[in-house]
């Protein structure tokens, strides 16, 4: 049924209704612990529940104001452009605490948590190091680049590190090395942020290359 707009609230509609459309993410959400004693007016968890209920039944467009209010912001904020990525990791990092300790807790990783690992590996001695890392989405970069499959590659492209930027190790000294990335698991769900907006000399701007996924 649509969500009204609080005045640049078009980013925040945009990710609730893509969770909505989620039925594994909106079943958790309907399931999540609440009770009629918490407070209305911060319990995001509360308000997302009572949001939802609103877009699946009701016949008109509905409010986002008691969701917003529960974030602490106030009029002024709604008119102010966040950026969509931080804020739904704020929402997420919510509705994950609301779920700690029940039979939920591990139901949002499953759900949008995947791994990747970092890595430093020497080319000519037998050194190298790494760390895994878990993420909730991907940053993915669409300059000069023509499709998703393109922009994964380039993702994963490793980095040489030689003449200056030589990797200093414990053991072995300054060295040529090469940096990189490699997933290990993706997530039922992959939330991906097309970076359309990058900083240049002149501040932001937007990069509106042709871009296929």
């Amino acid at each position: 049924v649509g969500l009204h707009n609080q005045g640049t609230t078009c980013y925040m509609n945009s990710i609730l209704q893509s969770l909505f459309h989620l039925p594994a993410f909106r079943r958790l959400v309907y399931e999540m612990p609440t009770t009629e004693y918490e407070d209305m007016d911060k319990s995001i968890p509360l308000n997302l529940q009572k949001l939802f209920c609103q877009m699946q039944l009701s016949d008109k467009s509905c409010s986002t104001v008691s969701l917003t209010n529960s974030f602490g912001w106030t009029t002024a904020e709604t008119f102010m452009q966040h950026d969509v990525v931080e804020f739904l990791r704020v929402l997420i990092d919510n509705l994950e605490t609301k779920m700690k300790g029940t039979n939920l807790e591990k139901s949002i990783p499953m759900l949008l948590k995947g791994q990747f690992r970092s890595y430093i590996k020497c080319k000519h001695v037998n050194y190298q190091t790494s760390h895994i890392e878990d993420f909730y989405d991907l940053s993915m970069s669409i300059t000069n680049l023509k499709n998703l499959d393109e922009s994964f590659r380039n993702y994963i492209q490793p980095d040489e590190l030689v003449g200056k930027n030589q990797y200093k190790t414990d053991d072995f000294g300054l060295q040529d090395a090469i940096m990189g990335t490699e997933f290990l698991s993706f997530p039922p769900v992959l939330h991906i942020q097309l970076r359309r907006f990058m900083f240049g000399p002149n501040g932001l701007f937007k990069v509106n290359d042709h871009f296929e996924f």
